[in-house]
């Protein structure tokens, strides 16, 4: 007998039991492992490691069928699985194309400049000294 580690029964069901929110997958992974490590109680073992309950035997089978779920595709449980069932996305009908990029003209983002006070050139709106004659800006 082959004793193999049920990763994907395991996290399906810390998901299930934990929000996520504000959290980053840094930070889920290593409150992942903790949960993995808590002590619980194991039927007729005592107090063993959670990550033992997920440890389960296999009968004679090559290491290939043993291999690790790499399926990454988003597959919804619990909560957000009752809301959207069986929905799948639609193929795209057409090709997309990116969305056209016009320039930004400079002097229509700037707010309204003003004047200098001694030598009336135009400057940025919060211009404390004159860029031309170097007078203090009231």
């Amino acid at each position: 007998m082959t004793k193999v580690f049920n990763g994907r029964s395991a996290t399906d069901e810390y998901m299930s039991t934990h929000s996520l929110t504000f959290s980053t997958p840094e930070m889920t992974l290593k409150k992942f492992a903790l949960w993995l490590g808590e002590q619980v109680n194991a039927p007729g073992k005592g107090q063993v490691p959670r990550l033992m309950l997920y440890v389960e035997e296999k009968g004679e089978k090559s290491n290939s069928e043993f291999a690790p779920d790499t399926d990454d595709s988003f597959k919804p449980t619990g909560a957000v699985a009752d809301m959207y069932g069986d929905v799948q996305a639609p193929a795209p009908t057409e090709q997309m194309t990116p969305p056209q990029l016009t320039p930004l003209n400079r002097e229509t983002l700037e707010p309204e400049g003003k004047f200098c006070v001694s030598c009336g050139s135009r400057l940025k709106a919060n211009a404390k000294f004159c860029n031309k004659c170097g007078s203090a800006q009231g």
